[in-house]
């Protein structure tokens, strides 16, 4: 794509990349073909090409306005268009940059920015997002339908194994998991437990940055970033195997902290060694004998693939083989590429457009009359857990469940 950038942004950082990876577009429109948005609106502005144009026209001095936010709004970040696209285009990190300059040119109306500046300082802070959690959890029997299957039923996480092993890997809680899901790393230790890994957290490590990411504050991102590699540092240096994911989308964003911190002189090397550690665990288990895992009455089961895993991560079919060398039987899905709607707060900031996605997305995952779903993100998790019949799990609880013969 032939571009004409101003001169004054293509001496800055983001004007450069932006200018970069606009440059591999040929104009095919081959992602419109996998974009769920465009399949829900047939917008053209509402696809990926649609939306580049939209960005180059900003970063050649056209007009910025609601209706180019609007658009861009109305991305999930899926990175669908990625997978399907011949020529490479990095379209979500163009759609990050894209984002932060039109935050800083448009002004949003007052509740839309409150609304946005709540989500950014509750959600990836587990002190403030845990309390407001327990307290809707525990007036949830009071709640109107609609609001009560938004407030998951409280989970008590199984006993966390010892340490005890000598080798040994981390794993980040992350933000919401812990107060939502508790359950998932304790069982994803209990697992690797049986296969000789004791897996540990560390101190100080939070949020991955995703929030703010793809709300437009790259900086705070940034720095929540640093902070946790501080926090992984010393484990790192002891010899900690891996930085185990049990939520793709957390993973998504930390395999790429040597792209976001590259031009930090102080954070650049470590960040690289980071994202080189990171491995979602479906990875771990694929490279390790599983012979200790010993499945009860492992079941039928329709398996989501969170577009974090598949497009972001490439480790598309990982989880499914783990799945199948455990003995479990996959119900076949349809549309296995299309996004189920979550999106990190995507489902929160357009719910019509994720209400639609997650109705057929739930369709082609209970064609196959499965007797669960499961997945390996904890936004999609919940997301389709509110519109389901059938229970949701995280694909490691059903693991260690099955283990137990519970």
């Amino acid at each position: 794509m032939q571009t004409n950038i101003l001169e004054e942004l293509q001496e800055t950082v983001e004007g450069a990349e932006a200018e970069r990876i606009l440059r591999n577009c040929v104009h095919c429109g081959f992602c419109n073909a996998t974009c769920p948005t465009y399949q829900l609106l047939g917008d053209e502005l509402d696809g990926p090409r649609g939306r580049i144009y939209l960005m180059k026209d900003m970063l050649e001095g056209g007009e910025v306005s609601k209706r180019t936010q609007r658009h861009l709004d109305r991305c999930l970040t899926c990175r669908n268009c990625e997978t399907t696209c011949p020529s490479g285009v990095e379209y979500g990190k163009l759609v990050d940059i894209g984002r932060e300059m039109v935050e800083q040119r448009v002004k949003r109306p007052w509740h839309e920015r409150l609304f946005r500046g709540v989500l950014r300082r509750v959600l990836p802070e587990p002190g403030r997002f845990g309390p407001l959690l327990h307290t809707g959890q525990a007036v949830r029997p009071l709640l109107p339908a609609a609001l009560k299957a938004k407030v998951p039923e409280r989970v008590e996480a199984p006993a966390w194994p010892e340490p005890r092993h000598a080798r040994r890997m981390l794993v980040l809680e992350g933000c919401v998991q812990p107060a939502l899901s508790p359950q998932i790393n304790a069982r994803a230790a209990r697992v690797l437990d049986r296969l000789g890994i004791s897996l540990v957290t560390a101190a100080g490590a939070g949020c991955c940055g995703a929030v703010d990411q793809h709300l437009g504050a790259p900086d705070t991102a940034a720095d929540r970033m640093r902070a946790n590699i501080d926090a992984w540092w010393p484990h790192v240096e002891a010899g900690a195997e891996a930085v185990v994911m049990t939520a793709s989308g957390c993973g998504a964003l930390v395999r790429e902290y040597a792209y976001h911190l590259r031009d930090d002189p102080e954070y650049a090397e470590r960040a690289a060694r980071i994202s080189a550690l990171t491995r979602d665990l479906g990875e771990i288990l694929a490279d390790e004998d599983l012979t200790p895992l010993q499945p009860a009455g492992p079941g039928r089961i329709a398996f989501q693939c969170p577009c974090t895993l598949q497009h972001a991560q490439g480790l598309n079919g990982v989880v499914e083989g783990v799945l199948r060398r455990l003995g479990v039987e996959l119900a076949p899905v349809d549309e296995p590429h299309l996004c189920c709607g979550s999106a990190g707060t995507y489902s929160i900031l357009q719910p019509e457009l994720a209400g639609s996605l997650r109705a057929r997305k739930l369709a082609t995952l209970t064609a196959g009359d499965p007797e669960a779903i499961l997945t390996a993100n904890i936004g999609c998790l919940h997301h389709l857990a509110a519109g389901s019949d059938r229970p949701v799990r995280h694909w490691v609880e059903w693991v260690d469940a099955a283990l137990d013969g519970n």
